[in-house]
């Protein structure tokens, strides 16, 4: 095998929200690998980074020539290799039933694997690696039952683990050369819907910050009374609880401003629930902002607040944490992990608005030694587990042990 060449595969790339996967990608070049970008949509989408811009330039997309270009791709690889073919269709219409997506999408998934393979091919790409349990990874699963390359991808959660049986996690895992998590709990999660046989394809390889997000950190830490919440606004974000505390707060005449830093789907409800709580002076929405401006409002501001209710472990902790911010969170997943209560942050019950209302308080009433000493802890505590050179270095070694042996998804041990 070629492990210098490897393909990764996303469902849209790039994304406001998955500048992890870029640092994860250019951090593999920078070790040698030649990594190439396959992506199903997101040619023509807005992105707030310059970086961005010349990640899409790198990027070669599935669906940029529309349906007929997968049907095209479709018959040719069905007149190539017939017999592959129909058994892959009957695996595609067999993740279709007792799923949250009907069988003809799943077709469709198949001929985005036929475009794909073609590609893979002309490139000479003999691994290819895909972020996410869902869409792309059964791409790619389909990919290598039509003869094509070996594949792994990357587990993040929560929604893998919302419908494990639905996205047929399990074969997913069964077909692939192995299978990353980026946390001890998210591996936990794997191993429940694996057989116990494949649990030794299961590895842990965290998201990365690179050293240029945290170098050269202003000497002064804000004073003002201000809290930051990054991320999508959606329900399990728990944005509606944090509204909740931060009303509190102001019925003890505690000075604070909080920004909403991210867009989503709920905006119009945590916009009237702002209004509702007499908010609109206290609390801020900002819409979506690029990685430079996210960086800005994490150092205008004393901590990081995430309530949380269902998660993997978000890379904004991890970048709060990098620009020595304390972060108060929940007890959810993958997040204890990293987040210490007391040493360098602050955790409390998912859910629960009182607890909540108090670490805010605590972060909004702290002298700034007791900040300075939190966001120390937290910034030596995440670049131990999260150096983006240590975790691609994992990554990197991964794929060059991937055996190059021909393709046996249809031996008769393969339960598909």
């Amino acid at each position: 095998m070629n492990t210098n060449r490897v393909a990764y595969l996303v469902n849209q790339y790039p994304k406001v929200s998955h500048t992890f996967i870029r640092r994860e990608i250019i951090a593999l070049e920078s070790l040698g690998l030649h990594v190439s970008r396959l992506s199903v949509r997101g040619w023509d989408n807005e992105v707030a980074d310059l970086v961005d811009e010349a990640e899409r330039q790198k990027t070669s997309y599935l669906l940029q020539r529309g349906v007929l270009g997968l049907l095209k791709s479709g018959f040719s690889v069905f007149l190539q290799r017939p017999t592959l073919f129909l058994k892959t269709l009957r695996i595609a219409l067999g993740m279709g039933l007792r799923a949250d997506r009907a069988w003809p999408f799943h077709l469709v998934y198949l001929l985005e694997a036929c475009k794909a393979l073609q590609w893979l091919e002309q490139e000479k790409i003999e691994h290819v690696h895909a972020h996410f349990g869902a869409n792309s990874a059964e791409v790619a699963m389909l990919i290598h039952l039509l003869g094509g390359p070996t594949y792994s991808f990357t587990v993040h959660g929560p929604e893998e683990f919302d419908k494990p049986e639905f996205i047929r996690l399990g074969l997913k895992v069964k077909n692939c050369a192995f299978v990353v998590a980026i946390t001890s709990y998210c591996r936990s999660q794997i191993y429940r819907w694996i057989q116990h046989a494949d649990w030794q394809k299961v590895k842990v390889v965290r998201c990365g910050i690179e050293a240029d997000f945290h170098d050269n950190l202003p000497d002064t830490f804000p004073i003002e009374p201000r809290l930051v919440c990054v991320g999508r606004l959606c329900e399990q974000k728990g944005q509606l609880i944090l509204l909740a505390a931060a009303a509190k707060l102001k019925a003890k005449s505690i000075d604070f401003q909080l920004v909403l830093a991210g867009d989503g789907e709920m905006r119009p409800e945590i916009e009237r629930q702002i209004a509702s709580l007499g908010l609109t002076g206290n609390v801020h929405i900002t819409g979506w902002i690029s990685s430079s401006q996210v960086r800005e409002e994490i150092l205008k501001s004393r901590a990081m607040v995430l309530p949380s209710f269902a998660e993997g472990l978000p890379v904004v902790i991890m970048e709060a944490m990098a620009l020595k911010r304390p972060v108060i969170s929940t007890y959810i997943a993958g997040i204890p992990e990293l987040v210490e209560c007391g040493s360098n942050g602050f955790l409390c019950p998912a859910g629960d608005v009182e607890a909540l209302a108090v670490h805010m308080e605590t972060c909004l009433r702290a002298d700034e030694y007791t900040l300075r000493r939190l966001g120390e802890n937290a910034q030596k505590a995440v670049l131990a587990q999260h150096h983006i050179t240590t975790e691609a270095s994992k990554l990197a070694d991964l794929f060059a042990n991937v055996k190059g042996e021909p393709n046996t998804a249809w031996s008769d041990n393969n339960p598909c």
